[in-house]
């Protein structure tokens, strides 16, 4: 019996996905940043009166010297601030600008100052002996530690000094991973949220779905498909690609996606409909150069026949059962143009043969123009037949047969697809 399709969304390729890119960034730039601390440490000194705080000779566990800079004022601070600095001594009795001569308001205003100066920057706070109520609230402000001007000793200020470095750089990037793993979880909603539900309620039909952006960050690429069934109990299936990989092109193929399971459902169908698609690419494409193919398919309510149209887009393949299944490429001579590239132009519908069993892979050019080998030729639709003759012949069918098939894809490029893949698969079984 026919496995009515679930209804539940389709899940994209993600075998490094934008979370797992995320977390290997930052682990690298913690590892980078973890390295630096190997490195001598310089310190910038604001103080008005350098001699006052009475710093000592500095050395860092290595026992190399630490480098000290003065500044008399945030303006030379900012001026000596470059980016070899680690660490920032901040006498709080230091005047901030634009604030009244008040020991309150100072104090807490010119800490203010500096963390928005320097905001990767640990920084120290210097205060009276004694006063450790001040020191607390600068912590609490945002200062890495505190001292007392007037006990400062090279052993407790270079150890002061590496340990608000390290917590620096440790909070920096337990923040970064923190808003990294949110930026995932809030991209993976998005992901779900742009990917079609395909509208198979009642179709004896299975439906399997693989899609992977080119881009390695990006959450969707150009390439889009859906699949929807009609009342009249018509399958209706389309795959496409905006040329393309920005922003923009993903954003016009979920456009192009969402018109054409409107006007499916409208009723519209073959020419007339690929018509309207055009005229929808061509008032919301970024620039007049950008196209768009598409292959689409509306599959009879007894399974045996199809429709297929192209606009430039590779022909599907057609599976019939058997003792080792062999894929062969549908009729594709009468592809048309692809959209927004002709004004006026016509996309005829060729017929096609299903049978009572068969299986029906839609893709996108990602998928044959990998290369077979690093610097090799690509891959091709011969490849592309070959390799699916084959992984038929060793079993894998659906979900596995599409998930086998991209990562040879990928493995044989040696290298991540530069190009989106998406590919869509239909099975019947009588």
């Amino acid at each position: 019996m026919p496995v009515p399709v679930p209804r539940q969304r389709a899940v994209p390729a993600a075998e490094c996905g934008p979370a797992q890119v995320s977390a290997v960034a930052l682990t690298e730039e913690v590892r980078r940043d973890t390295a630096a601390l190997g490195a001598a440490l310089t310190v910038l000194l604001v103080e008005d009166d350098p001699s006052g705080a009475l710093v000592p000779e500095l050395r860092d566990s290595a026992g190399r010297p630490i480098r000290v800079r003065t500044a008399r004022n945030l303006t030379e601070a900012g001026r000596l601030l470059t980016p070899d600095v680690h660490c920032i001594l901040l006498d709080l009795a230091l005047p901030a600008a634009g604030c009244a001569d008040t020991e309150d308001g100072t104090e807490l205003a010119v800490l203010r100052q500096v963390l928005e100066l320097a905001p990767r920057h640990a920084v120290i706070a210097l205060t009276a002996s004694g006063d450790a109520e001040r020191g607390a609230e600068a912590v609490r402000v945002g200062a890495q530690d505190y001292l007392f001007r007037d006990e400062l000793d090279s052993r407790l200020l270079s150890r002061a000094i590496r340990y608000a470095v390290e917590r620096k750089r440790s909070d920096t990037a337990e923040r970064r991973l923190a808003e990294g793993r949110l930026r995932a979880q809030e991209n993976r909603r998005l992901e779900r949220g742009l990917l079609p539900t395909p509208l198979l309620e009642g179709a004896a039909l299975r439906f399997a779905a693989r899609y992977r952006p080119g881009r390695s960050r990006a959450l969707l690429g150009g390439d889009f498909y859906d699949a929807v069934r009609t009342p009249d109990g018509t399958v209706h299936a389309m795959i496409g690609d905006v040329c393309g990989h920005g922003p923009d092109e993903a954003a016009l193929g979920v456009e192009l996606r969402i018109a054409w399971r409107a006007l499916t459902l409208a009723g519209l169908c073959g020419d007339q409909l690929l018509g309207t698609l055009q005229e929808v690419l061509e008032h919301e494409r970024s620039d007049e150069e950008i196209f768009a193919t598409l292959c689409t398919v509306d599959i009879a309510p007894d399974g045996r026949r199809a429709g297929l149209c192209l606009a430039g887009h590779p022909a599907p393949l057609l599976i019939r059962p058997g003792a080792t299944p062999v894929p062969r490429l549908l009729p594709f001579d009468n592809n048309g143009p692809a959209l927004g590239l002709l004004p006026g132009a016509r996309w005829p519908r060729t017929q096609v043969e299903l049978g009572a069993e068969w299986s029906l892979m839609l893709y996108t050019d990602g998928l044959i123009e990998g290369r077979t080998s690093p610097g090799g030729p690509r891959l091709g639709q011969d490849g592309m037949l070959d390799m699916i003759h084959r992984q038929l012949s060793e079993g894998l069918r659906g979900e596995e047969l599409l998930r086998a098939a991209v990562s040879e894809v990928r493995h044989l490029n040696g290298d991540e697809l530069t190009d989106d893949v998406a590919v869509v698969l239909l099975d019947r079984v009588a």
